[in-house]
């Protein structure tokens, strides 16, 4: 079934959406859930978080793209629940790795004040990723988007860890210097 019928039949409050979304994007969103949690039953759970927020948010939401609308609420869903367990536990060293990695260029603007500083923030970055060689873009978003080992980002790629390793201070290096010049150093 296309994206446009399933939507449709969120609009129509049919329940087959549900269905259809899964048979067409369980695997999708399962993958990305797990890359955060490391956990097949808390990854599961997420799946249902999100097509519950799914049901809850369409309408009045009506995405362009259904799947980068879907993998946004499971990676959300995601990293929500993995801030509320520790970082230790269930395997979730990695995630707290890759947290940490991009945290190094980041600063958290969370209060109200902040939010039209954090739209430029993600207007910067968007042209920050415009601006990647297409093979440096696809692994950035790969680690830090999905959450992807480097080993797994690696192996996609047919890269050595070291290339993917070196790929990514790179790109955290032209970022945290596109930041500073934006006037976001840290």
């Amino acid at each position: 079934m296309e994206d446009k019928q399933i939507i449709g039949l969120f609009f129509e409050r049919s329940e087959s959406a549900i269905s259809e979304v899964q048979k067409k994007y369980s695997s999708y969103c399962f993958s990305i859930a797990n890359n955060i949690l490391h956990e097949k039953s808390e990854s599961e759970e997420c799946l249902n978080d999100t097509y519950l927020a799914a049901w809850n948010s369409i309408p009045p939401n009506n995405p362009e793209n259904l799947a980068a609308f879907l993998g946004k609420l499971t990676r959300n869903i995601s990293l929500k629940r993995f801030r509320n367990h520790t970082a230790k536990k269930r395997g979730g060293e990695e995630t707290a790795l890759i947290l940490d990695e991009i945290d190094e260029c980041f600063t958290v603007y969370d209060n109200v004040e902040n939010q039209l500083m954090l739209s430029e923030l993600v207007d910067i970055l968007n042209d920050f990723l415009e601006e990647l060689p297409l093979s440096e873009r696809r692994v950035f978003i790969r680690r830090y988007w999905y959450f992807e080992t480097v080993k797994d980002v690696a192996a996609f790629y047919g890269y050595s860890e070291s290339k993917v390793k070196m790929i990514l201070k790179r790109s955290r290096d032209k970022l945290r210097t596109t930041l500073s010049k934006e006037g976001y150093g840290i």
